[in-house]
This record gives C-alpha cells, sequence and structure tokens, in this order.
C-alpha cells in the first residue's frame, strides 16, 4: 500500500528537480551577460570554474577515498572533460558579448544532436537510423534559422557570436563523448572538480595570452555573477544532475537542455530587455522536433514507462 505514494512522491521530487536544474542552468546565461558588463570574457569563465573546481574536488574527497586520478582512463577523461567540457565554454562567454542570453540558451538545445553526431564517428557501437539522420538534419536546420549568417560578411551583427556559441556547442559536445570513451572509474563529483581544475588553468593561461587584465570582480553584481557561475550553476548543478541521472536516466535527464531556453529567454527579457525574435523561437521548435526524430524510440519507450535500450535512438 504505501508503496504507491512513495513512488508518486519520488516522481514529483524528481519533477522538482528537474524544474530547478533546469532553472539554474536557463539563469547562467543572463549571469554571463551581466557579469560581461565589468570582466574581461576569458577571465570570468575562468573564475567560474575556479570555484566550482575548489566546490567539486572538495566535496569528492569529503565522500569517497577513491578521489585522486591515477588511473590512466581517468586521467584521459580528466584531459578530455578539462580542454573541451570545461575550457571550449570560452566561446560561450565570448560570444554573449554580441549575442543575447536566450538566443545562446537556445543554440544549446543542438548539444543532444551534436553529441550524437560526434558518437558516431568516435564511439564504434554508435549507429543511426534514416530517421534518425532526419533528425540530425532538422537541427541543424533549425539551428541555420536562428544564426541566418550572411555568406557574404560573417563578421556582420552578431554572425560571429553565434558562430563562437556554436563552437562551444561543438566542444562541449566532443568533450561528453571523449570522456565517455575514457570509461572512467573515478568519482563522478572529483572526476568534474578535477576537468574544472585543469580548464580553468587553461583559461587562465588563454586569458594572459589575449592580453587581459588580471582584475577580480570588483562591482557588486561582477562578484554575484561569478559566485552565482561557479557555486549554483555549476556546482550545485552538476549534483543535481547526476541525481537526476540516476533516478530518471539519461534520455529524460537530456530533455532538461529543451527547458534551459525557456527559462533563459524569460529571464533575458524580464530582467535584461532583451528581444528574441519569432524566427529564433521558429528554429528551437525545428532543433527540437530533430531531437524527438533522432531519439524517437527512446522516447516512446520513455512514455510507454520501459527502460530505453541502450540500442534506442
Amino acid at each position: 500500500m504505501d508503496g504507491e505514494p512513495r513512488q508518486v512522491r519520488s516522481r514529483y521530487s524528481a519533477a522538482g528537480l528537474f524544474v530547478l536544474l533546469a532553472t539554474l542552468w536557463g539563469l547562467t546565461f543572463p549571469a554571463i551577460s551581466v557579469g560581461l558588463r565589468s570582466l574581461e570574457p576569458v577571465l570570468f569563465a575562468a573564475f567560474r570554474y575556479d570555484i566550482a573546481a575548489v566546490l567539486l574536488v572538495g566535496y569528492g574527497v569529503a565522500r569517497t577515498t577513491d578521489w585522486y586520478p591515477s588511473a590512466e582512463r581517468d586521467l584521459a577523461a580528466v584531459l578530455a572533460g578539462g580542454v573541451f567540457l570545461v575550457a571550449g565554454n570560452v566561446f560561450l562567454f565570448v560570444g554573449q558579448q554580441t549575442v543575447p542570453s536566450g538566443v545562446a540558451a537556445v543554440m544549446q538545445s543542438l548539444v543532444p544532436i551534436a553529441t550524437t553526431l560526434w558518437a558516431l564517428g568516435i564511439l564504434p557501437e554508435e549507429r543511426v537510423s534514416a530517421s534518425g539522420a532526419f533528425g540530425i538534419l532538422l537541427g541543424f536546420v533549425g539551428v541555420g534559422l536562428v544564426v541566418r549568417p550572411d555568406p557574404s560578411n560573417l563578421l556582420a551583427g552578431d554572425t560571429l557570436g553565434k558562430l563562437l556559441v556554436l563552437g562551444q556547442v561543438a566542444s562541449v559536445s566532443l568533450g561528453g563523448v571523449l570522456v565517455q570513451r575514457s570509461r572512467p572509474m573515478l568519482d563522478r563529483a572529483a572526476l568534474s572538480g578535477w576537468s574544472m581544475a585543469v580548464g580553468g588553468v587553461i583559461l587562465h593561461a588563454a586569458s594572459l595570452s589575449v592580453g587581459e587584465p588580471f582584475s577580480l570582480p570588483a562591482t557588486l553584481t561582477a562578484q554575484a555573477a561569478v559566485v552565482y557561475l561557479g557555486v549554483f550553476a555549476t556546482a550545485v548543478a552538476f549534483y543535481i544532475y547526476y541525481t537526476l541521472l540516476d533516478v530518471r536516466g539519461a534520455l529524460e535527464t537530456s530533455l532538461v537542455a529543451y527547458l534551459v531556453p525557456v527559462v533563459a529567454t524569460v529571464a533575458g527579457v524580464v530582467f535584461l530587455g532583451e528581444r528574441v525574435t519569432a524566427l529564433t523561437l521558429v528554429g528551437f521548435l525545428v532543433v527540437f522536433a530533430g531531437f524527438v526524430a533522432l531519439k524517437r524510440r527512446a522516447i516512446a519507450d520513455l512514455v510507454a514507462g520501459s527502460t530505453p535500450s541502450a540500442s534506442s535512438e
């Protein structure tokens, strides 16, 4: 008799965590826009991951004795995560100097599709059907509607910024696949923390190499943006994300990528006075349609209440 109420409570709890994660990640993009008003973009990104690295490595040390990456597969995963998952986010920070936060968030909806594309080339077990290929194509059509590049002048308007955000999407998607291929055994908190430490070092080096002056966040808003990104949008969000992975599975958790842009767009309009065009929203819907086409079997299993098979697209 008690099993069903507990199951219902668990369902509502997971839904609450899902919404919280989407909110934390969705507010990332307005927070970046606010911080960029007084912080250099590469240094800003480095500060974010400095904080998160300390918190996550510290959490890993506290919860397990297996917190140091000594095995070759763990070192490979930390390096891949540091270079592509963490340092690659610099393109987002630089791109958002000209791209509205809502648009940058909409472009993140391509990550699940881009991840599949990288996996096809890197993971030998990955396959895609004709409908899956159509879904990938739809995803890129949707992004084309968002970016709308002018081939004769790629530096016009915010096109270059959008292309930089696409570079970030490609980087984090590749990083996720490379980490998966490494098959790390390290505790997830420690793995993420060490990856952020590596990425933070790379970002600080990049900041110096491009001539950014080193300065700590001086204004209250800049300090709030750095703390929010490092603590809540990264360290806390990480814990929620992996909790959802354990409770609800990878497919259902990946759907957060399509709620994040909604949160970011609303926050950008309300708090920053940003505007998102109707064509950008259409592009987002086309990307989502591509995701549904790509993952249709797994989504059907999810709706039916069964666990999606590993081979589900």
